[in-house]
């Protein structure tokens, strides 16, 4: 087997357009997976140069490999598994600032350089009044770092407007470019940068809003051996994702023009507005899973695949999605039928095992954002409770008051297990849960009908009752 090198894999040099801020599985299986279709059916031209955000990463395993790597995407396609395996090539150096802070520079530098992606995780796009570097170092948060960049542009080019850069972040916060932007102007009001640079800034350089939907596993520690017999190649850096992506981006037509990726047949939308397909993802894909959760673990279920093949729970899923979920979101209803069959079909995926402990995590503060809003969305509409959204509420609540160990703040941990060591009924159970309005933004208890709605079903609960109890009861 082959060591995976630029010497034993045929690969072009490309001109280096992309400084991509983070090395993980999800932009190598999703950024650098399209950059490199680009290349190969758009004639794109475009070279990437990652570089480790924080001290410890694994540019240096890249760098063993010349930066290339094997992706791996499979999934069910019109219900047939498919697999597919590519060589990505289009990462030309991955730096670690930290360690050589000389080729970084002449990265960002560069008068080729144009885009800038980003994945720093949820807490990367911050401002933090203290992110004071000395001369000549880094600063600590992500924005500070875009900041730096991008006063050494304004220098090096005498605030040339050619010379600006497109953002395109991917962290998931909503509105990521805005805030990207906003700390980056906090920082240079804060470093007391000149008002030229500031103008430039605002001027010249692009920040887009992004949502991005893949599911990436990552490494297949299990079947490593068998993918890098069937690639030929020695590959320590194989990464494994679903076959479905999206990428919603908000932002100018400079934006457009320089990351043209729609050109390339890859589902990517440019929009004016993404807040409907943020909204369309939160409520169907994550709304699902956190819905699906306590329903499946409390009918002995394990895996997202099991509870939506389960006969039972998968057509309360169904149900939620179809008639609860869906009909509160403002788009047209053929293309959100599509989507929740494209959803339900990923959750089917039999190359991926997505435990429900695993999405069980914080399962209160996902319930207020993902599925409440739909709930409540639902009930002003039809001025009925949504049953099924309902329903998932209670399983959530009985879930958190047996003896399922609890993932989530000790906050929550501490209040649910001091709930089980009283001698409430059903009925006062929920009035004590649903009057934590530090969990829902509200009382819940004033919403008519949803207290003794969710008493009578924790009551059933208690008694024993599965979900085709309530189906059956329903039908």
């Amino acid at each position: 087997m082959q060591a995976l090198n630029r010497n034993t894999a045929s690969t072009n040099p490309l001109p280096i357009k992309v400084l991509q801020f983070g090395e993980g599985n999800f932009l190598r299986a999703f950024a650098d997976w399209m950059i490199d279709l680009m290349n190969q059916s758009h004639d794109y031209n475009c070279g990437v140069a990652v570089v480790q955000p924080i001290a410890q990463g694994m540019t240096d395993m890249l760098r063993k490999q010349d930066s290339l790597y094997h992706h791996i995407y499979r999934g069910l396609q019109n219900g047939q598994a498919t697999s597919e395996t590519c060589l990505i090539s289009c990462i030309q150096q991955s730096i670690n600032p930290f360690e050589d802070r000389a080729s970084y520079d002449q990265v960002i530098l560069s008068s080729e350089l144009e885009l800038v992606i980003s994945n720093t995780t949820e807490a990367g796009i911050v401002f933090k009044a203290d992110d004071f570097p000395e001369k000549g170092a880094l600063a600590n948060t992500f924005p500070g770092k875009a900041t730096q960049l991008l006063w050494q542009r304004f220098q090096q080019f005498g605030g040339d407007a050619n010379k600006g850069l497109k953002f395109i972040p991917v962290e998931l916060i909503d509105k990521n470019g805005e805030k990207l932007k906003a700390a980056i102007l906090s920082y240079a009001k804060l470093w007391n940068l000149p008002e030229a640079f500031t103008e430039w800034v605002e001027l010249h350089n692009y920040f887009a809003n992004t949502l991005v939907d893949r599911i990436v596993p990552g490494y297949p520690k299990d079947e490593v051996a068998e993918i890098q017999k069937a690639v030929g190649y020695e590959d320590n850096l194989i990464v494994s994702s679903e076959i479905f992506h999206l990428w919603v981006i908000e932002g100018s037509k400079e934006i457009q023009a320089a990351f043209p990726a729609d050109k390339a047949g890859l589902n990517v939308i440019y929009t004016d507005d993404l807040t409907p397909y943020r909204v369309r993802k939160v409520r169907i894909l994550n709304g699902a899973h956190t819905s699906m959760v306590p329903v499946g673990l409390w009918n002995g279920l394990e895996t997202v695949k099991e509870t939506v093949e389960d006969e039972t729970v998968g057509q309360f899923v169904r149900q939620i999605i179809f008639e609860e979920i869906s009909p509160t979101i403002n788009l047209p209803k053929d293309e959100l039928e599509a989507y929740a069959e494209e959803v339900l079909e990923r959750f089917k995926n039999p190359y991926i095992r997505h435990e429900l402990k695993s999405i069980a995590l914080n399962s209160i503060s996902k319930y207020k954002v993902r599925v409440l809003p739909s709930l409540l969305d639902s009930l002003n509409a039809n001025q009925v409770l949504p049953e099924g959204l309902v329903l998932a509420f209670t399983h959530l609540i009985k879930l958190y008051l047996s003896d399922f160990e609890i993932q989530d703040n000790e906050e929550v941990k501490i209040f649910f297990n001091s709930l089980k060591s009283t001698n409430l009924n059903a009925e006062e159970m929920i009035k004590t849960i649903l009057a934590k309005a530090d969990y829902w933004d509200q009382d819940l208890n004033e919403i008519e009908g949803l207290r003794e709605l969710m008493t009578s079903q924790l009551q059933m609960l208690n008694d024993g009752a599965t979900i085709g109890d309530f189906l059956t009861a329903k039908a």
